[in-house]
């Protein structure tokens, strides 16, 4: 009998070393032990949610805020709202991850898309406040177990459990 896929890891696409952040840089970190074990594995499905809800590299630098109202929005550093490319994107990874049989995802901690445990407040300081991006929120609510990649040990863990009940 043919032992069961594992299940895929969606992983932010500047963590892979992709040039695809605002500034056009990465944030590689695929030499790190578990990282290059999944990637040697073929588990690892590769995704920038900004490039796929449609913003170009490079793209002016934007951070989640909340209006007077309480409503929120994500505003690029010249004010323009680009709110919507950033719920496309997450749509598309939500997409993407339930196409696939994504159980866990590694995200890029910080970012607007896919920060899991902070985002920065909305002034352009580098202040950094509790919260999550767009991405990580939506794939969070969908049941999807979200890491940043200061957690890859702790994912690592996880996701053996996961797999040692036999529901990976």
């Amino acid at each position: 009998m043919e032992q069961p896929r594992p299940s895929p890891i969606l992983i932010s696409a500047c963590l892979l070393g992709q040039p695809v952040r605002y500034d056009g840089g990465a944030n590689g970190v695929s030499q790190h032990p578990v990282l290059a074990a999944w990637l040697a594995a073929g588990r690892v499905l590769a995704l920038c949610p900004e490039l796929a809800g449609g913003l170009p590299v490079p793209r002016p630098p934007a951070e989640r805020v909340r209006d007077a109202e309480g409503c929120e929005r994500v505003l690029d550093v010249h004010g323009r709202d680009v709110t919507a490319a950033f719920v496309a994107g997450a749509e598309q990874a939500l997409s993407l991850a339930r196409a696939r049989g994504v159980r866990m995802a590694v995200l890029k901690e910080g970012s607007p898309s896919c920060g899991s445990g902070y985002i920065y407040d909305g002034s352009f300081s580098r202040r950094r406040v509790p919260g999550r991006g767009l991405t990580a929120e939506r794939l969070t609510q969908a049941g999807i177990q979200v890491f940043s990649e200061h957690e890859l040990e702790a994912a690592q863990r996880w996701l053996q459990a996961l797999e040692q009940d036999g529901r990976a």
